[in-house]
């Protein structure tokens, strides 16, 4: 009887703290993201809130800005906010991430990954867990991982097929400098800028070109306005992860942490899906059809889809592009060696900064998938 009464009386007190903990919560937690709502970026960033706000019942209230708009476009921004706590949480690439934590430009090593596995790997291993705790070390609550994906070249000038190819062709690329080298070792001219300024550039032909994943941004923004030429050369990739601010995820009750770590979870996993779609061995549509039917993508992953649906309703990036009136060429293995050992000497400078040991454990991994 003794025992019961205790046992009854500490699931009271559990209860009971656990709702002054959530008496505690903010209206509203901000959570910021690079792009607009209309790709799997964005739609990951919802789909995640939607099912933390259903899983806590309205306890913990996520509102979703894109465009990096709490940070005034200021990509790079981010992680020091959500850091410092000015904004509470963010779902963001490692790329924008990488000026702060430079463990992180592993993932912008050139043509260091060959296949999603090899990725999938290197972020299920020592590697990739080694980034999170360095993220968590830095203040940040991080869940990995989700997927911007690899990232392609287009252009209005002409096809790509050797480094040659690229010579004096003014790039728009991530304001990173392993990506400036990268271009620059390439003999390209590579330029800096905000989306917006790209695209007036692409119009008066002061930009030739730009690089950026396919399904999860070139579709979304209809490369094929600007550019008629895309190359197929999976240069290098592009991680998104999920980070809230430690004060922030410590202040959640241990149910609450619970359910917001299994949203971030599932929501990272779809994002990867819908941003993989028509791109690998038919894993990502396989995926991303089931939850269609059973109704778990909550309308985004087939509204998404119904934008770019082919004529016999199927959803094949590069067919759809062809489709739209660009030439895609796809690299072959001897083709994209040459680009491999071009840029050989910026992989060999940002394997020192990186550091050799992750980069080793990254190796390992991938070759446990060869």
């Amino acid at each position: 009887m003794f025992k019961r009464s205790l046992f009854l009386m500490l699931v009271f007190v559990f209860v009971l703290t656990s709702f002054v903990s959530a008496q505690n919560y903010k209206k509203e937690y901000t959570l910021s993201y690079n792009v607009g709502p209309a790709t799997p970026w964005g739609m990951g960033a919802n789909y995640f809130t939607d099912l933390v706000r259903e899983r806590t019942d309205g306890r913990i209230n996520i509102k979703a800005y894109g465009g990096s708009s709490l940070a005034a476009g200021k990509q790079t921004s981010i992680f020091m906010m959500v850091r410092n706590g000015s904004v509470d949480m963010a779902l963001e690439s490692t790329i924008n991430w990488s000026p702060q934590i430079k463990e992180l430009n592993l993932f912008s090593l050139p043509f260091f990954f060959d296949s999603y596995k090899q990725i999938d790997a290197v972020e299920k291993g020592k590697a990739g867990q080694y980034l999170l705790d360095r993220i968590e070390q830095l203040g940040v609550k991080p869940f990995g991982w989700g997927e911007n994906g690899f990232r392609e070249i287009t252009n209005s000038k002409r096809a790509i097929h050797k480094p040659e190819d690229l010579s004096d062709l003014k790039y728009r690329v991530v304001g990173s400098k392993i990506f400036i080298e990268i271009f620059q070792e390439l003999g390209s001219n590579p330029l800096t800028m905000n989306w917006g300024e790209a695209t007036t550039g692409f119009q008066q032909g002061t930009v030739d070109g730009q690089e950026n994943p396919v399904v999860d941004v070139l579709i979304p923004l209809k490369i094929w306005e600007f550019h008629e030429y895309m190359t197929v050369w999976n240069y290098l990739v592009d991680p998104l992860m999920i980070g809230i601010n430690q004060q922030v995820f410590d202040s959640f009750t241990p149910l609450d942490q619970e359910i917001v770590a299994q949203a971030a979870e599932e929501a990272l996993q779809f994002q990867k899906m819908l941003a993989r779609y028509g791109l690998d061995n038919g894993t990502a549509k396989a995926y991303i059809d089931e939850m269609i039917k059973n109704g778990e993508d909550m309308g985004y992953a087939k509204d998404f889809l119904a934008t770019w649906e082919m004529e016999d309703g199927s959803n094949d990036p590069f067919k759809y592009l062809k489709a739209q009136g660009m030439k895609v060429n796809v690299l072959t293995d001897e083709e994209k060696e040459l680009f491999r050992e071009k840029t050989r000497p910026v992989y060999k400078k940002w394997v020192k900064t990186i550091g050799e040991d992750i980069v080793e454990d990254a190796i390992e991994s991938k070759e446990s998938v060869q």
